[in-house]
């Protein structure tokens, strides 16, 4: 290929601007290059709730993005991930403390399907049947927020810290905890996927 033939393909690559959704007020959250339009959707962009939102203390927070249309020059974004840093995580840590973590799937009030890991982390290390007892509590607030809020709902509660801090409320009840951070929260599936399952288990 000449040169000419691949300057006039990098000219012919057309830049879109990322938009995150609604629910994060459509900030602009990157950048991508593409040829044709219909190669965008499904790229993913991750930035972090400090750059989001132009606030430092969310440096620690990692948020991920599925681009799912594109008008004109702009791309539209699904919300998928919500992940606290290891490092940030790895710090919380002490030695003499227990860390009990739980692994919640949920269905949300408009059928998408989410996996959210809270971690409970106590001030002096519990034993196995308190430990039994704040991962009980954590999964059931979990379920509880979950089964009745959509998905919106239940992303914004944790990115907000909401979720954390009800579990802590309650879980500080059984041992004294230092600290409840949401690990992670996953969107699994969609409302359209989450239905091809089930059809195709009915099938089965």
């Amino acid at each position: 290929m000449s040169d000419r033939s691949v300057s006039k393909q990098r000219q012919e690559k057309r830049w879109y601007t990322v938009l995150a959704p609604e629910q994060f007020d459509r900030a602009e959250i990157g950048q991508t290059v593409a040829a044709e339009p219909d190669q965008v959707p499904g790229r993913t962009i991750e930035t972090t709730l400090a750059d989001l939102r132009n606030d430092a203390s969310g440096n620690n927070t990692k948020l991920t993005f599925r681009i799912t249309e594109v008008s004109s020059d702009t791309a539209y974004t699904e919300f998928i991930r919500h992940e606290k840093t290891r490092d940030y995580m790895r710090s919380l840590v002490r030695r003499g403390s227990s860390k009990v973590a739980a692994y919640v799937t949920v269905l949300t009030t408009d059928d998408y399907r989410v996996q959210i890991q809270p971690v409970a982390l106590t001030t002096k290390s519990a034993d196995e049947s308190q430990e039994k007892a704040i991962r009980r509590t954590m999964i059931d607030i979990v379920e509880e927020t979950a089964t009745e809020r959509t998905f919106a709902d239940v992303a914004e509660s944790v990115v907000e810290g909401r979720l954390s801090s009800a579990i802590y409320n309650e879980a500080k009840t059984i041992y004294p905890l230092r600290r409840v951070e949401i690990q992670k929260l996953t969107m699994e599936a969609r409302p359209a996927e989450v239905a091809a399952e089930e059809e195709a288990s009915v099938d089965v």
